[in-house]
């Protein structure tokens, strides 16, 4: 990761957006991996990639934040200024208008039901989008290609018992599925990383923001299930598989790739990122709680 701190942050926006640089810069507490998120005053934040592979994302960004904001009923990122490297700092960065509200919390919503009708009414929004020549979303392919490193994933847990994984009935969850048939359809829209930390939601638990499309494109819809194990309890799972009218394969699709998901992790970031790890034990929970 690229060493990044407010110092760098002050120098890369007197630089290139002197309008801004009496404006104070804060460190924005984040549990992402791929970017360092800066407050900028009170309206804006500067988001700096961490990672090589993040600075792609930043130009994804910025060519379909765009596009995408008027077809949605949910509030998104809103680029204010695209930053070029600089100052010793090698990527492309952005300046986006500030997006009230906290990260919802596996199990601790105030309004889990509601939350799932929001959910599933951007989903179903972003399924909608027609515009041409969209990008492969991160995550849009063969639940088959995500075989491997799944299996690699459970045998790691193993041999890690302080962890509690029933590995076994993880390998036969696992397994299960992929005996799913692929999606048949035309890939459709998806953000393709609806984790409780790229979500906002107000006071009352109900969503006000996505953030963070930087695995935006299109595929498999079942990639945009994720909150379902991710995030909401049982009723409300059934309330959001409902409001989107999922069919049994695309559901199952759905849950697998949670679930790898979540099986990848954990071994990572347990040691890492408490957050990161926090809900990949909760998916898997989750998906190993509907056996």
């Amino acid at each position: 990761m690229t060493p990044i701190d407010a110092a760098l942050v002050r120098r890369l926006i007197a630089g290139q957006f002197p309008q801004w640089a009496a404006l104070a810069v804060e460190r924005f507490p984040s549990g992402g991996t791929v970017n360092a998120v800066y407050r900028l005053g009170d309206a804006m934040a500067v988001r700096l990639p961490l990672v090589a592979g993040g600075a792609q994302d930043v130009s994804t960004e910025r060519k379909w934040l765009p596009r995408l904001a008027p077809l949605l009923p949910t509030a998104i990122p809103e680029v204010l200024g695209t930053g070029e490297p600089a100052e010793g700092y090698p990527w492309p960065w952005s300046v986006h208008r500030w997006l009230a509200g906290e990260n919802p919390k596996e199990g601790a919503l105030s309004e889990p039901s509601l939350l799932a009708k929001d959910l599933a009414g951007f989903v179903t929004a972003m399924r909608g989008v027609s515009l041409p020549d969209a990008p492969r979303a991160y995550r849009g392919g063969p639940l088959a290609t995500l075989d491997t490193e799944t299996r690699a994933a459970i045998e790691q847990l193993r041999a890690i018992p302080e962890e509690d994984v029933d590995c076994d009935a993880a390998l036969a969850v696992w397994n299960d599925a992929l005996h799913t048939p692929d999606w048949p359809g035309p890939p459709v829209w998806l953000h393709a990383d609806l984790m409780p930390g790229n979500l906002l939601v107000d006071a009352t638990g109900r969503l006000t923001s996505v953030i963070d499309f930087g695995c935006m494109g299109v595929g498999d819809p079942a990639c945009d299930l994720f909150p379902a194990w991710g995030l909401l309890p049982p009723d409300a799972r059934a309330a959001f598989r409902d409001a989107l009218a999922v069919d049994d394969a695309t559901w199952t699709r759905g849950r697998a790739r949670t679930f790898s998901q979540a099986l990848i992790a954990l071994p990572y970031h347990r040691t890492r990122t408490p957050a990161m790890a926090r809900n990949a034990r909760h998916v898997i929970r989750a998906v190993l709680g509907e056996r």
